[in-house]
């Protein structure tokens, strides 16, 4: 009878899509027990399940919202807790599956690889072994290095113990490599606007957790010879650079005179903060300006780069930057009138032009709906709701100060929005499919008026 239930369940979930967000949420469910525990709260006292649920969902989509204070709430139990969903969410639970049946098994089954390809987005099955050990490897040298920068700082520039400023460090470098934005501080990066040592370490891993696995292994081999780079390196690292200086720009210029953000700073304090605020829209929730005291302008700003996110196979969310480049070598095809969409000397599949499309359309169907659905959960204006939907279904983890304000329906929503945006809006509705279905005739061609 076991052994018929096992096999009813593999058949059931033999999708890798849905073993993902089978995985996913197994890994959420896990951490809201954990957290709800007294043993993860510092008054020692069992938080509210809505609570818990709302920051382990967070922490395992690498998002960074919060309904609590990170460290005035939970004890170094519930820290621990949500610094190991980060690094299992960042990582993909699926890679981190693979890993654990290498050294297990020694070997890696046929399934096991596709469902470890799906997360990881590897471009190859023949070398998924070294490919995940690489992930790992890379993973944890960048968080280690990141960290003993942070460590150093926090222990040399402001007086911290040893062990608490090591703790902070390896707190920060794990949560900004994965794009998380969680901190231990109440104001977030706030006190630490003008302080390089300490924004320019998280914007860099930050930034290099977001380009994507693939991408990153690539410039490590042949970051001399750019001619020699695939078109996803080429779209991923040209369209960063591009939003990176759109971003900063944006942001320094905007807010230069702004009393209740850049306005106090000197000179160079407002270019650093500047190109860190530029940084974290890249799906990272960290902040050294006061979000709320933005102007509307720049929340605008903040709501488009958060929705266009990071690389594809990396720590970071958002329809990601390879889809919003795809979507603009179209447009400037179809501009030119070219029956084909060219990338350097390359042609893009038209596959992969649909897919694009499917992503992108997806997201703003899904901003547009949550949009909707929250304003009539909560008074707060259309300027605030759209940036708190953006930054859930982008896992950024940036907000206006209004997550914790909001009633227990609309945190649910909020909770699910992140959890679409971490597995994919393409991932989640496959997973729901029974089964691919392949049309095995085609029908007759009519052209439409469109536009």
């Amino acid at each position: 009878m076991r052994g018929f239930a096992s096999r009813v369940l593999l058949e059931r979930f033999q999708h890798p899509a849905q073993i993902i967000v089978s995985a996913f949420a197994v890994a959420a469910a896990l951490g809201t027990v954990a957290l709800a525990s007294p043993w993860a709260s510092e008054s020692g006292t069992a938080t509210r399940w809505i609570d818990a649920l709302f920051t382990a969902i967070s922490a395992v989509c690498v998002t960074g919202l919060v309904v609590v204070d990170t460290a005035g709430h939970w004890s170094v139990f519930g820290e621990a807790v949500i610094l190991l969903l980060i690094q299992a969410g960042g990582l993909g639970i699926m890679t981190l599956a693979t890993l654990f049946a290498m050294m297990i098994s020694g070997r890696i089954g046929l399934r096991a690889r596709m469902w470890a390809q799906a997360e990881t987005k590897a471009l190859a099955m023949s070398d998924l072994r070294r490919v995940i050990v690489k992930v790992v490897l890379f993973s944890l040298t960048t968080e280690a290095l990141t960290a003993a920068v942070l460590s150093a700082r926090f222990a040399l520039g402001y007086g911290q113990p040893f062990g608490r400023a090591v703790y902070w460090g390896i707190f920060h470098a794990i949560s900004a490599f994965n794009n998380a934005g969680f901190g231990l501080l109440p104001d977030n990066l706030m006190r630490f606007a003008t302080d390089g040592w300490i924004c320019l370490p998280i914007a860099g891993a930050v930034i290099i957790g977001g380009l994507g696995f693939p991408v990153i292994f690539e410039l490590h081999r042949s970051w001399r010879h750019p001619s020699r780079w695939s078109v996803l390196t080429r779209i991923t690292v040209v369209t960063t650079l591009v939003l990176l200086i759109v971003g900063f720009l944006i942001f320094t210029i905007t807010e230069w005179a702004n009393p209740r953000t850049l306005g106090p700073m000197g000179t160079g304090g407002k270019l650093l903060a500047g190109f860190f605020t530029g940084v974290m829209p890249r799906t990272a929730g960290f902040n050294s300006l006061d979000i709320a005291g933005m102007y509307p302008t720049s929340w605008m700003a903040t709501d488009v780069l958060m929705f266009i996110g990071g690389g594809s196979a990396g720590t970071a969310g958002g329809i990601k930057v390879t889809t919003f480049a795809v979507l603009a070598y179209v447009l400037w095809a179809e501009l030119r009138g070219e029956t084909q969409v060219n990338v350097g000397h390359r042609r893009l599949a038209a596959a992969v032009q649909r897919q694009a499309l499917a992503i992108a359309l997806l997201g703003v169907g899904l901003v547009i709906a949550s949009t909707y659905a929250l304003l009539a959960l909560t008074p707060h204006g259309l300027d605030r709701v759209v940036f708190e939907v953006v930054s859930a279904i982008a896992t950024v983890g940036l907000s206006t100060g209004i997550t914790a304000d909001l009633t227990a329906a609309g945190q649910l929503l909020v909770a699910a929005l992140m959890f679409a945006g971490r597995v994919g809006p393409a991932t989640l509705f496959s997973a729901l499919a029974l089964r691919d279905r392949t049309r095995r005739y085609e029908l007759p061609e009519e052209k439409v008026i469109v536009g």
